[in-house]
């Protein structure tokens, strides 16, 4: 199976320095993730953020729990990080953040390139599940940003 690329964009009333502070604290990912994912950070924390770091996480797919650790591969603070999947569910899981200040607000980016597991049924198992859940997962972070940061 190909690798699939999602891209979403949302758009923070708040300072680019605000927000990507925000997302400097891994745990910060709790509030932005469904609960019916039943996200953990394995890590200690806090964590600090840096090219190279690893970080371990535990996750529930339709009640099945996953091991996950993710690197760090670029940390470019306010502008964009990457973290990349060392493994876990996905057989590829590359993640883009990149935040662009647009007045006193800031435009955050995610582009995600995924591949699903699965062998010959990846395909089948992508367009039944996968898909699905990680834009239900983008559309749930978005809902929480906005709420987290018209609070502030």
């Amino acid at each position: 199976m190909k690798s699939v690329t999602l891209s979403h964009n949302t758009r923070i009333n708040k300072p680019i320095a605000e927000v990507f502070e925000f997302f400097s604290k891994a745990e910060n990912l709790n509030l932005l993730t469904p609960p019916i994912i039943n996200f953990k950070i394995l890590s200690p924390l806090p964590i600090k953020m840096f090219p190279g770091q690893i970080i371990n996480y535990q996750i529930a797919l339709m009640g099945i729990p996953f091991k996950w650790k993710t690197k760090i591969s670029v940390w470019n603070p306010p502008h964009s990080f990457v973290d990349e999947q060392i493994s876990g569910p996905y057989s590829k899981w590359h993640h883009q953040h990149i935040f662009k200040s647009v007045g006193n607000e800031t435009e955050m980016t995610d582009i995600v390139e995924y591949r699903s597991k699965g062998w010959i049924f990846a395909p089948f198992l992508h367009w039944l599940f996968v898909d699905k859940k990680v834009n239900e997962i983008f559309a749930y972070r978005e809902q929480q940003l906005n709420e987290i940061f018209r609070n502030n």
